[in-house]
């Protein structure tokens, strides 16, 4: 069931943060407009990336789809850049392991990432929160499993047999929750499911419901909101069956290495964004109400999903 068309939260972005932004906006005077790269290897040795510059670095995850990403990040980190006085440079990778692989190599000063590949970054080599949107009022998004609108599928149950698309190996709602829904029945995706794919972002995993090239996939939930409300097209062929418990939203983060002026100053602008009217006019277009600081005991419940998710895969 769906909360509140009307105030939808991002992702990021991860959570969060979201696709669907089909225009710019409009820009005054500035520094040069954010360079895109886009790395198109798997993982790439440390010697094949450029060398460190001065410039800003940043990452993007395939949350959504590359082109849609680019478009909603640019105009972010094109107003951090400035409040920095420092020239961007955004870098997209296909899965959260290449992102995270940057983020560790300390190639990318800051980053919106999922949930689960922090919770994963920061036990493997220290990745550090910056901050989070706050979407809808609060830091939290959930999974939505999905199905056509016109499928017989009513439950989780009757999901069995059936064709499932998750979005990344190490999205949070797009493929933890999914197996720890199935781990409490005691099954496994291999074992539910008659067969499974990888979308490698949620827009994706929406369209493939929506035109039936799967039975059902487990989504963010914020993106399916802000396309629901932006472009309602993409959601009117599907339906929420499933709504999982609440999850810290994905936050921004930044490099282990970063120097720590550079971050506090980054925090001091993503914090203050929404405090100044070309910040607010930002935020309001990908509709975010601010960023806020967050704890790391905050993804403590991911922490218990993976244990619970291991344990059972480790059982006879």
């Amino acid at each position: 069931m769906v909360r509140r068309y009307s105030h939808i939260g991002l992702c990021l972005i991860g959570v969060v943060v979201l696709g669907g932004i089909c225009v710019f906006l409009a820009r005054g005077q500035r520094l040069e407009p954010a360079k895109r790269i886009s790395l198109k290897s798997s993982i790439a040795s440390p010697a094949s990336f450029p060398k460190p510059t001065n410039k800003l670095k940043v990452a993007v995850a395939a949350i959504i789809s590359p082109s849609r990403s680019l478009v909603f990040y640019e105009d972010i980190f094109d107003y951090i850049g400035e409040k920095l006085g420092q020239e961007v440079e955004m870098v997209q990778r296909k899965t959260y392991a290449e992102v995270n692989f940057l983020i560790e190599e300390g190639r990318i000063d800051v980053a919106f990432v999922c949930s689960r590949p922090y919770v994963e970054g920061h036990r493997d080599f220290g990745m550090e929160l910056l901050c989070a949107p706050v979407c809808f009022g609060q830091a939290e998004y959930y999974s939505y499993f999905i199905v056509h609108k016109d499928s017989p599928i009513q439950t989780v149950d009757d999901l069995r047999g059936k064709v499932f698309a998750f979005s990344d190996p190490l999205s949070n709602t797009g493929m933890l929750v999914p197996a720890y829904v199935l781990a409490q029945r005691g099954e496994t995706p291999e074992s539910f499911f008659r067969k499974y794919i990888f979308t490698y972002s949620h827009d994706n995993s929406i369209d493939s419901v929506a035109e039936k090239f799967v039975d059902a996939a487990a989504v963010d939930s914020l993106i399916w909101q802000y396309l629901n409300t932006r472009e309602p097209a993409r959601t009117a062929q599907t339906r929420i069956i499933y709504r999982s418990a609440p999850w810290a939203i994905p936050p921004v983060v930044v490099s282990p290495h970063i120097e720590p002026a550079l971050k506090e100053k980054l925090r001091s602008a993503f914090l203050n964004m929404h405090e100044d009217v070309k910040g607010r006019e930002i935020l309001k277009k990908v509709l975010i109400d601010r960023f806020t600081t967050i704890e790391d005991s905050a993804y403590d419940s991911i922490r218990q999903m993976e244990v619970f998710c291991q344990e059972f895969r480790s059982q006879p």
